[in-house]
């Protein structure tokens, strides 16, 4: 006990350090988990996944990952190409990722509870050698 007390700031420093360890864990369940490309893949190859790109139609025309819709961030809720079956898997990109986070929360509010990010966006589908197309 004496060793406790003695050398309180080192339990402080194993106390933060664990939750610091944990904290990502907890986090994740109430944001939904992000995925990477290889999952997105098997996503849509296996139960039958929706990639939903939040781009702005001038960045999707640039480049997108190959059958990926376009829904842009602000026209998310009652867009028409969102699927009618709820209980399908989403999986949200966008450039860099940022935006996507906050429109898989908006999904999972409007009742699509399988909605993802791709952890990377763009960029990390582009590194994994997936198939990037462009629109004219």
């Amino acid at each position: 006990m004496n060793f406790l007390i003695e050398n309180w700031f080192l339990v402080v420093a194993a106390l933060v350090s664990g939750g610091m360890l944990l904290w990502p864990m907890l986090t994740a369940g109430s944001q939904g988990a992000g995925v990477g490309p290889a999952e997105a893949v098997q996503l849509v190859n296996r139960e039958k996944g929706v990639l939903i790109d939040v781009s702005e139609p001038a960045e999707f025309a640039q480049g997108h990952p190959v059958g990926a819709r376009n829904i842009p961030f602000g026209q998310i809720e009652g867009h028409k190409q969102l699927p009618s079956n709820k209980s399908l898997p989403l999986v949200v990109v966008c450039p860099t990722g940022a935006r996507a986070g906050r429109a898989a929360g908006m999904l999972r509010k409007l009742g699509y509870e399988k909605a993802q990010v791709l952890v990377g966006g763009l960029k990390a589908w582009r590194e994994a050698s997936l198939p990037v197309e462009k629109s004219a």
